[in-house]
């Protein structure tokens, strides 16, 4: 490991359990805490995972907000998200001023004009095992020390995203993590090999920060946030804390083709020689399947980007 990835992993990394209740509410003051829930077609889980937070921090006070971004769900997530006691937006009707895009990305970068949190913590709709500490680990580093500006979890994946009979905990990454964003971090961005999982859907970082970053639509924005980061405030405004276990619904290899796509376009743009202003790929996939009568498929890849927002709150 490069010897600041290996100095900063010793300094820069904490455990949810470090950060208890009394010691947030001391650190919190006037720091408001938004926590965002990007979701489609989450049904399934994204009741449970509003219900626990409310109950566990909403209503307790160390969160201020908790908001649902529905990107176009067909299954009901929206109204599943509201009666468990979420704040629901559907991402196409944020105003922004500019026209919507599908993608968990808008939902992150849309959710910035409709929460008012000084700090801002994400959370994944699917995950099956999990607790309220995410957030108060994540969090915690930003509470209570200001040169932190973006924290990123990490966890033990669960087997087929489910506790297994015999315990069974997976330390890697997922598939995209360990096959493209690893490698890629560790060519081109050595000093970032010991984030542990770079695509996290779980982090926090200060408004002050976000609103500052471009931001990839689709599933580049966990890889453009941490090396948008680095690039601007160094490697120690970056921290990363273990949150234990984790367990979320597990995507087909197809879909994760795209994915890793678009981490590759994502990549691409910020390389020597990248332009975040036009597009350096072809935005296709084209995928074997023999359901089809040419025997292939193309999918669409999102390639856009967001301008930071403080770009449009200035024209508004």
């Amino acid at each position: 490991m490069d010897d600041a990835a290996r100095r900063w992993f010793a300094a820069r990394r904490w455990s949810a359990e470090d950060f208890g209740e009394e010691l947030l509410r001391d650190a919190k003051q006037n720091i408001r805490v938004s926590v965002v829930v990007p979701a489609r077609n989450e049904a399934d889980t994204v009741g449970e995972v509003v219900s626990e937070l409310r109950s566990s921090l909403l209503t307790t006070g160390l969160v201020d907000e908790l908001v649902v971004i529905d990107s176009g769900s067909s299954d009901g997530t929206a109204a599943v998200a509201r009666r468990a006691g979420a704040t629901v937006y559907a991402a196409h009707t944020i105003e922004a001023g500019t026209s919507p895009l599908p993608g968990k990305g808008e939902a992150l970068w849309k959710s910035q004009f409709v929460t008012s949190g000084d700090v801002l913590a994400f959370i994944d709709a699917d995950l099956t095992a999990w607790g309220p500490h995410f957030v108060t680990g994540l969090i915690g580093p930003l509470l209570t020390d200001e040169s932190v500006l973006l924290v990123k979890g990490f966890y033990d994946r669960l087997a087929d995203g489910h506790p297994a009979s015999s315990g069974e905990r997976v330390p890697q990454g997922g598939r995209v993590t360990e096959l493209v964003a690893r490698p890629l971090l560790n060519l081109y961005w050595p000093e970032l090999a010991g984030v542990v999982q770079p695509l996290a859907g779980e982090w926090a970082i200060r408004r002050s920060l976000l609103q500052t970053l471009s931001v990839p639509v689709g599933y580049g924005v966990e890889f453009a946030t941490l090396t948008d980061t680095y690039a601007l405030h160094g490697l120690n405004a970056i921290a990363q804390v273990d949150l234990g276990r984790r367990g979320d619904r597990q995507q087909n290899v197809q879909d994760l083709g795209v994915m890793a796509a678009e981490i590759l376009a994502t990549a691409l743009r910020r390389l020597p020689g990248g332009d975040l202003d036009r597009t350096t790929v072809t935005p296709r996939l084209h995928q074997h399947d023999r359901s089809c009568e040419v025997g292939w498929r193309t999918r669409h890849v999102p390639v856009d980007e967001r301008p930071p927002a403080v770009l449009i709150n200035r024209q508004r």
